[in-house]
Order: structure tokens, then C-alpha cells, then sequence
């Protein structure tokens, strides 16, 4: 679809566009990682894919030792066929015996078919020179179209190659259009709409840039054709070159994970695809990945046993290697980091959990201390007005007994009224029904105040006595009076009094002076 440069400038348009591109990459973003888990639970059954392929590779062994020569070249054909992508020195040593098997039965056919059987196993442990001496000796004229397909497909394969390996500005070209030759060759002798042909097609638009072209086959061969694990792992990894040079490596990851995981499932330890995709995962930053990847790709080489597999795998797992190890590294200091900020968190919670119990302490105990001194306010204030209505009445009965002898004139009798009055019954009245206050308020006082002395020196009350003179004394200091001439003036008793008193009392007590007051105070109210 054109896009006017009207359209493109449409800032609802632009919106609308960036959107788009955002959900297909988070589309292919859950894709991928979707595939690399699957493969990552292939991997786990990497075993039992191998543990089939040892079991066919045996059922061949025992056939092979029942003697019996008339089939033998189709099984030494078959033990060549299983070891080619899984062990390199198991598939040398039995295509040569297969090629030795030709020669005893004296057919050229099969002479060809086992030499083109031993080139595609040279070739794919690198060893180009070989392969290409193994290839020459073969007379093409007359053999079957398979195996002259096969020795083709050998043959550009081998070509484009080793231009992969020279990468060499005038050397490249040559093999290129060398490989070039051989597909043509190969393509002929297959039927339009095969899996080779379109394979060896994509492979020549893929080598030669015509990239569209490669996409085409390529895509086709997948979407559209029911192809074998070896098939779709060589295909998968071909096409993923092809996103590898468009710049599109989400794209090529899906593809080597598809091509990984075929390869296991067909046991084939001859292969690119982990390795690739290790790389390409290193490039994107997902080290853990990478680093299994290139792992598993090592473990494959090294059994495989191909020198250039190892050499090609063995280039790139150092930097991936180092860059886990940088990873762990960092994680590490990343967990330092965030251990460090959660315990300092941590204290920072219990240093101000403390601080608020604290403040929450200190706030019960203000709360107590305000409960209990208006509970001791509600009490004397009700004191206070009974004793003085008590006065009261009392001064009321006095004014009309004054009166009374001032109306009839009996101005002597008064002295006899003002006699009648008690002070020191009235003082007793006083402290008696202060006394009854305080120990409704503090009916503990008594057993702690004598607490703090030994026990010939606690405070012995006279029977239906509440208070003492000296309890008297340290009850209004618990009652927030502590200046002592207030005491003397509410006592009656002078200052010296009621210092010696102190002093005598505190003299006796078992604890210390300076902390007697404070130990009163902390007495509580009921």
C-alpha cells in the first residue's frame, strides 16, 4: 500500500502506526521466548532421542554379526546412514567397509553411491580437499539420478563452502559460481516441486543475494511441505541466514530454535543451528540462554568428533563464557546491592518500630498518668465541696447562733458559742476524711510504702488508723505536692517538721535517698 507524504505527516496515522509495531514486537518477543522454552524442554529430552538412535544403530551391529553376506552391504548402508550426523570416526570406519563391500560385489553403482556416502561425511568434518579427492574418482556417466543429484549437491555444497571459508574477495566469486554449476546440475536431475529442488534453489538465490527468491522456496518448503527432521533443520537454518542478513534476528532465532530442536529429536550431532543460535542470543544479550546453547553445541561437536565443528564452536564459547561469567558478576553485585538496601531497610523499620513502641509506651503511660490524676481531681473535687459545704453549714449554724444572741441581747453568751468551736476535732475531721479519699484512690499505698523499709522499720498504723503522720506526709507529695512549706501550712506542722519527718523516714528506708520521692511517685492509683 502507498503512502501519500500527506498520510505519513497524519499524526493520528503515525500514532496508529507506532502501535502496530509495538504489538508485533511484543507478538514476536512472546514467540520467540514460546520456542526457546520448547526447546529448552527438548533439550531435557535430549537423552531419549539418543538413547533410539543407539538402539537402531545395535539392531544393525547384531544383524551384522549374524553373517549373513547377502544383505550386508544394506546393512553397513544403514550403519552408515545412522552414524553420519551422529559419530564422524563410527561413520568413516563403516562407509569405508560399505565402499570395500561395493568393491567385493564388483558393482559400480554401489562403488559411486558408497564414495559419494564418504564425501558427504569428509565434507562435513571439514575436510574439503578430501572430499573433492573423493568425489573426482567417481565416473558420473550412467549412475542412477539419485546419486549423480547426490554428487552434485555434494559437489555446490563443498563449492560454497569453502567460499565461506576463504572469504576472499577474488577466491569467494569463483567457488560461488563453481557451487553455482553444481546446483543447476543437482536441480536437473530432480522434479520441479521436490524438496530438493527447491532446497538447492533457495540455497543458489540465498548464495548468489537474489534473497527474494531464497525467501520464496525456502518458505514455501516450510509452510507448505510435510519435510523430515533432518529436512526442516537444514531448511529452518538455511532461511534463517537469510534474516541474519536483512537484519531481522528475532526472526532468525525462531528459525535456529526450529532447527535445533529437529536436530535433536533426529539425533544429529553434525550440525550449526545451536551454535548459531547461541551466537545470535549473545548479540541480543540473553546471556543464560546463549551460554546452555553454546554449551550443548560444544558437547555436539565434541561428540560428533568433527575438527571443524570444535574449531567453529570453539571460537565463540570464550566470549559467551565470559560474558556469563561478567553476568553472574554483575547479578551478584546486583544482589549485594539490593541485600545491602533491604537489610539497612530492614533496620531502618525496626529502628523505627522501636521508636514508635516507644512513643507508644511513653503515650500509654502519659494516657495513665492523665487518666489517674483526673480520676484523683474527680475525687478531692468531690472531697473538696463536701468538706466545705460541711464548713459551711457549719459557719451558717454559728452566724444564726451569733445573731440570735445579738437580737436578744446576750452579747456575753457569744464567747460560749465561739468556744463550742473544736479546731483540733475539726483538724482530725479534716485529715480523717482526707485519709478516706487517699486510700480509695491508693489502697495499696500503705503495703508498698512499707516495702521499702526492713521490717522493724515499717510504718505500724493504731487500730482504725489509715494514715499516719508521716504517710500523711509523702500521700500529698504522691499527690503532686511537693513543696514542703505548703505541706507544713496544710499539715499544720512547721517547716522544720516536716523536714526532720523526711528525714527520719528516708534515713530508715532501704532505698536511696535521692530515689525515695521518685519510688512514692510511682506508686499507682486503683
Amino acid at each position: 500500500m502507498y503512502l501519500s507524504s500527506k498520510t505519513i505527516n497524519s499524526p493520528k496515522i503515525f500514532f496508529l502506526v507506532l502501535i502496530y509495531i509495538s504489538a508485533t514486537s511484543s507478538l514476536w518477543a512472546a514467540q520467540t521466548d514460546s520456542l526457546l522454552q520448547a526447546l529448552n524442554e527438548v533439550i531435557a529430552e535430549k537423552e531419549s532421542f539418543t538413547e533410539a538412535k543407539e538402539e537402531r544403530i545395535a539392531a544393525y551391529h547384531r544383524a551384522l554379526r549374524s553373517g549373513n553376506d547377502h544383505n550386508r552391504f544394506q546393512i553397513l548402508q544403514g550403519l552408515s546412514e545412522e552414524y553420519k550426523t551422529f559419530i564422524y570416526d563410527s561413520a568413516f570406519a563403516y562407509t569405508i567397509r560399505l565402499q570395500q563391500e561395493a568393491y567385493r560385489l564388483g558393482s559400480a553403482e554401489k562403488i559411486a553411491y558408497a564414495k559419494v556416502k564418504l564425501a558427504f561425511i569428509l565434507l562435513s568434518s571439514g575436510m574439503f580437499k578430501e572430499t573433492l579427492d573423493s568425489l573426482a574418482t567417481i565416473r558420473v556417466k550412467g549412475l542412477p539420478d539419485s546419486i549423480r543429484m547426490d554428487y552434485y549437491s555434494i559437489l555446490a555444497r563443498a563449492c560454497y563452502d569453502l567460499g565461506d571459508f576463504d572469504r576472499d574477495r577474488f577466491y569467494t566469486p569463483i567457488y560461488i559460481a563453481k557451487g553455482n554449476a553444481y546446483v543447476d546440475s543437482a536441480r536437473s536431475l530432480s522434479k520441479p516441486g521436490d524438496y530438493a529442488y527447491l532446497y538447492l534453489n533457495g540455497l543458489k538465490s540465498l548464495k548468489n543475494e537474489n534473497t527474494a527468491m531464497a525467501l520464496a522456496d525456502l518458505t514455501e518448503l516450510l509452510d507448505s511441505y510435510t519435510l523430515t527432521h533432518h529436512q526442516l533443520a537444514v531448511t529452518a537454518s538455511t532461511l534463517s541466514y537469510y534474516y541474519v542478513l536483512h537484519n531481522e534476528p528475532e526472526k532468525a532465532i525462531d528459525l535456529l530454535a526450529q532447527a535445533a530442536m529437529a536436530d535433536i529429536r533426529s539425533a544429529t550431532r553434525e550440525t550449526s543451528a545451536m551454535s548459531a543460535l547461541a551466537e545470535l542470543l549473545y548479540k541480543k544479550g540473553d546471556i543464560l540462554n546463549a551460554y546452555n546453547y553454546i554449551q550443548q553445541a560444544m558437547e555436539d561437536a565434541v561428540f560428533y568428533g568433527a575438527r571443524q565443528r570444535k574449531v567453529q564452536v570453539g571460537s565463540i564459547l570464550p566470549v559467551i563464557a565470559a560474558a556469563r561469567l561478567t553476568n553472574v558478576e554483575e547479578q551478584r553485585r546486583m544482589w549485594l546491592v539490593y541485600s545491602t538496601a533491604i537489610t539497612l531497610l530492614s533496620v531502618l523499620v525496626i529502628v523505627f518500630a522501636v521508636i514508635t513502641y516507644k512513643q507508644l509506651k511513653k503515650r500509654k503511660v502519659a494516657e495513665k498518668a492523665l487518666q489517674e490524676a483526673n480520676k484523683i481531681k474527680e475525687e478531692y473535687i468531690g472531697y473538696y465541696f463536701n468538706v466545705n459545704s460541711e464548713y459551711l453549714g457549719k459557719i451558717e449554724a454559728i452566724k444564726k447562733a451569733v445573731e440570735m444572741k445579738l437580737m436578744t441581747k446576750k452579747i456575753d453568751d457569744i464567747r460560749f458559742v465561739i468556744n463550742d468551736i473544736n479546731l483540733k476535732k475539726e483538724r482530725e475531721a479534716l485529715y480523717n476524711s482526707f485519709d478516706k479519699v487517699f486510700v480509695k484512690l491508693f489502697p495499696d499505698f500503705v503495703t508498698i510504702f512499707n516495702s521499702y523499709f526492713r521490717d522493724e522499720d515499717k510504718v505500724v498504723l493504731k487500730e482504725g488508723q489509715l494514715l499516719n503522720a508521716e504517710l500523711r506526709i509523702f500521700a500529698l507529695i504522691r499527690m503532686g505536692i511537693h513543696d514542703t512549706e505548703k505541706i507544713a501550712r496544710i499539715l499544720d506542722y512547721s517547716i522544720n517538721t516536716i523536714y526532720n519527718y523526711k528525714a527520719r523516714i528516708k534515713g530508715r528506708s532501704i532505698v536511696p535517698n535521692e530515689e525515695f520521692e521518685k519510688k512514692i511517685m510511682m506508686i499507682h492509683a486503683l
